[in-house]
């Protein structure tokens, strides 16, 4: 019931978001002498705030299509080198690709498509060979396919960076907020099995490995609440409108709700600085705030097991910190960590994964060199900016660099 009411509902939305763009469009035109009457930018800035806010959307593009390398522009074009039912491994190919350093980008699985990160991998494209984890919508995939977990992430990762090394070179990984987890219970299992394809390094920024640390609103709502809570409140069958009909999920809407609803006020402030740029004829300065919403309200919806047990396994019970942490009734041990560089990254006023969870991976690895571990605290930043805009290029990225730099192999 829950996913037919809010699909009833952005019908109707999505009806009205076309008309206020209608009208907006109409009080712009020159050629309507209306357009000229006291009130009518106001009204029209008003109507193109609302459409924006209301609009349907699908899957963002990267739309990545050149880089700079030592001060020349060059083509990039996107390769899908590995499809599974859950997601899939894309290449960012550009010149000078297969002699530069091999980099997985691990996307979050919490709403967002893998495009959220579209900053990181521009970022990195100078330097670095870049894939990407392109998670597919849970309502896309068919019951047929099968289920997904956190057992599966785990194993999608081990088969990504094989085929990424080829069996041969040892590629390095950087994993943003959620997938640190499964990045490091990888690379703990790779190290263990001294698989030739386990990382070189593993940067985690803004991860959640020990929540117990600094817990965040985030922490709070997965631990006030037992797990039968989540299983009955916010898990919802997929409706017959798509191909994953049936599928029960944890919808990348009520995810985007609690989000907004967290930082209610900011938003706010957001769409009223974006009107009054709209008023003031600054479309410059309007256009960057709707691009930020236009990401970020594209949500999809993650499978239903996945989500509870990330909620188990991360915020309630605290397995891998704790060292009770296992994949397929095995161990997940840290302390197999031996040659894998570790760089944690975390932002000074992240409101989502708290100072201190990060930088707890490099004390669970007990048996890695003092040498190959480095915590990063970056000033200033909250949770978004430590993998997107002007301080994320900057100053963040530089470090990741010379960190990749000084553990090549």
């Amino acid at each position: 019931m829950l996913y037919n009411a809010y699909e009833f509902q952005r019908s109707l939305l999505a009806s009205a978001s076309a008309m206020a763009n209608f009208g907006a469009g109409l009080l712009n035109n020159p050629a309507n002498p209306f357009a000229y009457l006291g009130g009518g930018t106001v009204l029209a800035s008003a109507l193109e705030v609302f459409a924006h806010a209301s609009a349907p959307r699908g899957k963002p593009e990267f739309g990545l299509d050149r880089t700079t390398i030592d001060g020349k522009q060059v083509d990039v074009h996107e390769e899908i080198v590995l499809r599974k039912p859950f997601g899939q491994l894309k290449r960012f190919v550009r010149e000078g690709s297969d002699a530069a350093p091999k980099l997985l980008i691990v996307a979050p699985m919490s709403g967002h498509y893998a495009t959220l990160l579209r900053g990181t991998v521009e970022r990195m494209l100078p330097s670095c060979d870049v894939y990407i984890t392109d998670w597919r919508d849970a309502r896309q995939v068919p019951i047929s396919d099968g289920r997904f977990d956190l057992d599966d992430y785990i194993d999608y990762i081990v088969e990504f960076l094989d085929h990424i090394g080829e069996g041969k070179n040892r590629p390095h990984m950087l994993a943003v907020c959620q997938p640190s987890v499964p990045c490091y219970a990888a690379a703990a299992l790779m190290s263990a099995d001294k698989h030739p394809c386990r990382p070189l390094t593993l940067t985690m920024m803004g991860g959640p490995i020990d929540t117990r640390e600094a817990p965040t609103a985030v922490n709070t709502l997965a631990t006030e609440r037992p797990h039968s809570w989540f299983e009955n409140n916010v898990v919802t069958t997929v409706p017959m409108t798509y191909p994953g009909a049936g599928r029960r999920v944890y919808p990348g809407f009520l995810q985007l709700a609690g989000f907004m609803t967290m930082n209610l006020g900011n938003h706010m402030i957001s769409h009223w600085e974006m009107f009054k740029h709209l008023v003031q004829g600054d479309d410059s300065s309007a256009e960057s705030t709707m691009s930020f919403y236009e990401e970020y309200r594209s949500v999809c919806d993650m499978t239903a097991e996945f989500y509870l047990q990330t909620i188990e396994v991360v915020f309630q019970t605290h397995a891998l910190p704790k060292g009770e942490m296992k994949h397929r009734g095995r161990a997940v041990d840290a302390g197999a960590i031996t040659d894998i560089a570790i760089l944690a990254i975390e932002g000074e006023k992240d409101d989502i994964s708290g100072l201190g969870q990060t930088k707890a991976s490099l004390t669970l690895a007990t048996s890695l060199p003092e040498a190959m571990k480095q915590y990063h605290m970056a000033p200033d930043v909250g949770h978004y900016g430590i993998f997107n805009g002007s301080k994320w290029r900057n100053r963040i990225a530089p470090v990741v660099e010379q960190w990749m730099a000084a553990h090549s192999g």
